[in-house]
């Protein structure tokens, strides 16, 4: 049986709206500048260009499409998935050797730490960074370190980074004997984490790490303290530290934080019998009022064994949910929020930065190249094999 699922369009909030223009946005976590004359949005070639640059280059290009792009970069993926699968995808390709990452800035450091010397990672719009990752500088870092030296707690912290992270906070976990995670086995990480020593610091995501903890661990809220790279000592004292098992940083996504407790209870009111799905990334009572939490991967795969005429209300990126709910036109499935969620910075690699980076490449010209030096890709590799050898 097939149900009418409820319209999709969301009003953009003026934020929103203009974070989605090519202005500088300025918490990204590069440049916004583009060395080279893209072509015009309104050009109608624009499909049948990348198409012709991406034949030209052949097996030499190899496309990752992260989950939350536009469905008009998308089309030209090779592979689709979240950062982490994306990233050893380019690594299964050695042949590539160019890898056009679809994504944000740490992804594409990712996939450069993860592939071969031969092969050049290429982010198609420098801009597009992740306010998560800018979230956690390695100054700041290194100074909250300094604060849990003098607690007298550090040498039984335990770092725990997200993959959301830049590669210098990565390298930061792997020079202190931590592990990367994703939202997929954070659960294992911190579990690998605390047979390590007695207090994991979590970075840079507080509601991944308070989430896990706190519903799959069996910790408590006053088990977690925040640290907030923004006040002085963090804003915690030498007490606090030393009585948590979780030190969260300050650091959030900013399009799952936008969810709410009300979003949850005014689509349980509206859709009678609704299933809510929520991503680990949003705040823990949203989380809590949620029928199911899991990465996308999970949101994917659980949608897709839903049964059909079932009701789903997705809380995570829109772009996403879209192409979901056309993909099961049996199931009726919404968008958490009633405001415009896309990821914003993800958003910025659109059509015309991928023909540009596409024909760029075709005509032996390397553009918008992402290279982690040598020491911060020693560094940061080490904390990702230690994630790759959890059980």
């Amino acid at each position: 049986m097939t149900t009418t699922s409820e319209p999709l369009d969301v009003q953009p909030t003026p934020l929103a709206l203009l974070l989605l223009g090519r202005e500088s946005d300025p918490r990204s976590e590069r440049g916004v500048d583009c060395p080279g004359d893209l072509p015009a949005p309104s050009d109608p070639d624009l499909v049948e260009r990348a198409r012709a640059a991406k034949a030209k280059l052949g097996e030499k290009v190899f496309v990752l499409g992260h989950h939350y792009q536009r469905d008009e970069v998308i089309q030209f993926a090779d592979v689709t998935g979240d950062s982490f699968k994306l990233a050893r995808d380019a690594a299964a390709r050695p042949e590539a050797e160019y890898i056009v990452f679809c994504g944000v800035h740490f992804m594409a450091e990712s996939a450069d730490i993860l592939t071969s010397d031969a092969q050049q990672v290429i982010l198609p719009d420098l801009a597009a960074g992740c306010s998560m990752a800018d979230m956690a500088t390695a100054e700041q870092v290194a100074e909250c370190w300094d604060v849990l030296t003098e607690a007298g707690v550090a040498d039984v912290t335990v770092p725990v980074s997200y993959m959301n992270s830049s590669a210098d906070i990565k390298a930061f976990t792997g020079r202190h004997g931590g592990t990367i995670c994703t939202s997929s086995n954070a659960k294992r990480a911190l579990e690998w984490a605390f047979q390590q020593g007695e207090k994991v610091l979590f970075l840079p995501d507080q509601h991944l790490g308070r989430n896990t903890a706190v519903r799959e661990m069996g910790f408590s809220l006053e088990d977690c303290v925040v640290y907030n790279p923004h006040k002085p000592n963090g804003g915690v004292t030498a007490e606090q530290l030393r009585d948590a098992k979780m030190i969260l940083w300050r650091g959030h996504c900013s399009v799952h934080g936008r969810f709410s407790l009300d979003s949850v209870e005014d689509v349980r009111a509206r859709i009678p019998g609704v299933n809510v799905l929520v991503h680990p990334e949003c705040k823990h009572e949203v989380v809590a009022a949620a029928d199911h939490v899991g990465s996308t991967e999970y949101i994917i795969k659980a949608l897709e064994a839903a049964p059909a005429g079932s009701s789903w209300a997705i809380g995570t990126e829109l772009n996403l949910v879209r192409r979901l709910a056309k993909a099961h036109p049996d199931k009726q499935i919404v968008f958490l929020d009633k405001t415009v969620c896309f990821c914003s910075t993800m958003n910025r690699i659109d059509l015309p930065h991928l023909v540009w980076a596409l024909e760029s490449l075709a005509d032996g010209k390397v553009v918008n190249r992402i290279q982690v030096d040598r020491e911060t890709e020693h560094f940061a590799k080490l904390a990702l094999e230690r994630m790759l050898a959890l059980p």
